[in-house]
């Protein structure tokens, strides 16, 4: 499996609040659990965390650390 890079047009924008990514420090994402589609590019992490927030992407993740093992 392989996932080509690529930079983003400059006049894309945020997935979550639609501003231009560029105006910040964009953040581009990907769900490669899912055949790693289309990127989703962020505005900032503050968009890409309140988009995970709303969306419940956590629920039944890997989000748990557990050092023992």
């Amino acid at each position: 499996m392989f996932t080509t890079v690529s930079t983003p047009e400059a006049d894309e924008t945020c997935a979550y609040c639609g501003s231009l990514i560029f105006d910040h420090d964009p953040i581009c994402v990907r769900d490669c659990d899912d055949g790693c589609g289309s990127p989703a590019y962020f505005y900032n992490y503050a968009c890409l965390s309140a988009h995970v927030d709303e969306n419940d992407l956590t629920a039944g993740n890997a989000c748990e650390w557990s050092p023992g093992e």
